[in-house]
């Protein structure tokens, strides 16, 4: 994480668990909304942010997922002398949210046929921003789809842009920062913004599971 700004992990989802959340994606009363991605000019696919009650996978994997996340990003908050500390746990986030307005929960599902990509871009959705989230690959790389790699840019100050190119596995995660990382410089700790998206699918269909830990407004 502090290398690169995200990790991968070994499955932490089973094949079972993968099959079953994508099998939620067309059940309209579990979503709050849906976004049509070329509308946007977002990218090609769609993605649907779930309504509360989140599914229980979905809500223990954010809760368990939080606490030692909230850790690295205290780690992150003291190299850039913010005294602004994360709570331990995502509930109290979560009231932080709500006093500002926050509301919305976050966690989605996205969905990619033959075509579709994510362009680059940030998760924020308002003041309060946790500064790492994950990303749950549901689809069988190579069976299901091909293509669409999990894509990071970093804009590093007065220098190119440098990206990453993350092939992933069913049940794979990749945590992530959400806004930006502490980078040591010659003068000390500075604050470098990475971007994230999907690169094209070039055949088949991908399912993701986005777990954003600060609530929308």
């Amino acid at each position: 994480m502090w290398e690169y700004g995200y990790a991968k992990t070994p499955p932490v989802l089973t094949p079972g668990e993968c099959s079953d959340l994508i099998a939620i994606y067309d059940d309209e009363r579990r979503f709050r909304s849906r976004v049509d991605m070329a509308r946007y000019r977002f990218g090609v696919g769609e993605y649907k942010y779930f309504a509360a009650p989140l599914p229980p996978l979905v809500e223990t994997l954010r809760e368990r997922a939080y606490p030692p996340l909230a850790a690295i990003a205290n780690q992150w908050q003291a190299a850039f002398g913010d005294p602004d500390v994360f709570p331990k746990e995502l509930a109290a986030l979560l009231r932080r949210c709500h006093k500002r307005g926050q509301t919305k929960p976050t966690p989605l599902l996205l969905r990619y046929e033959t075509g579709g990509y994510n362009c680059l871009h940030q998760d924020l959705y308002g003041d309060v921003v946790f500064p790492l989230q994950l990303t749950c690959f549901l689809s069988r790389r190579g069976v299901d789809y091909e293509g669409g790699d999990f894509l990071l840019v970093e804009q590093r100050p007065r220098a190119q842009s440098r990206g990453e190119a993350i092939a992933t596995e069913q049940g794979e995660l990749v945590i992530f920062t959400t806004r930006y990382r502490p980078v040591e410089g010659t003068r000390g700790v500075y604050r470098t913004a990475m971007r994230h998206g999907v690169s094209r699918i070039t055949r088949g269909l991908r399912y993701t599971l986005g777990v954003i830990f600060h609530d929308a407004k």
